[in-house]
């Protein structure tokens, strides 16, 4: 029931509750329809990754930011590569590299604790 309190009488229009509700429904999830989830995938690997298991992982980053995921990049620190945290940069810097052609990198590689983690997201299509 809609009022329009300013008006001298006060008017009013009765309708029908349920089917405007109804309406309200129909409405929102056509809205929602047109949105797109953005989920993170997350990749992990160590500093002492070998060269045909990063373009592995790449090639599965790629599929992922294609679909129009974020990608989280992990590197997990064991022991004594805890001293060597360049290296770790340096891995997660030629994976971006790798999937250049299909991200961005949407944070730089940052340690936090035992890991180091970078954020890459999908390019725009022009």
């Amino acid at each position: 029931m809609n009022v329009s309190p300013n008006s001298k009488p006060p008017v009013c229009r009765i309708m029908n509750y349920g089917k405007y509700k109804y309406a309200q429904a129909k409405k929102e999830k056509e809205s929602k329809k047109k949105q797109k989830t953005i989920n993170v995938k997350e990749i992990r690997m160590t500093p002492k990754i070998e060269e045909h298991d990063l373009s592995v992982k790449a090639k599965n980053a790629c599929k992922f930011l294609e679909d129009g995921d974020r990608v989280k990049v992990v590197i997990r620190f064991r022991g004594r590569e805890l001293g060597h945290m360049d290296v770790g940069r340096d891995v997660l810097m030629k994976f971006a590299e790798m999937t250049s052609e299909y991200s961005v990198i949407d944070k730089q590689p940052k340690a936090e604790g035992r890991n180091m983690i970078m954020f890459l997201s999908p390019q725009k299509q022009h």
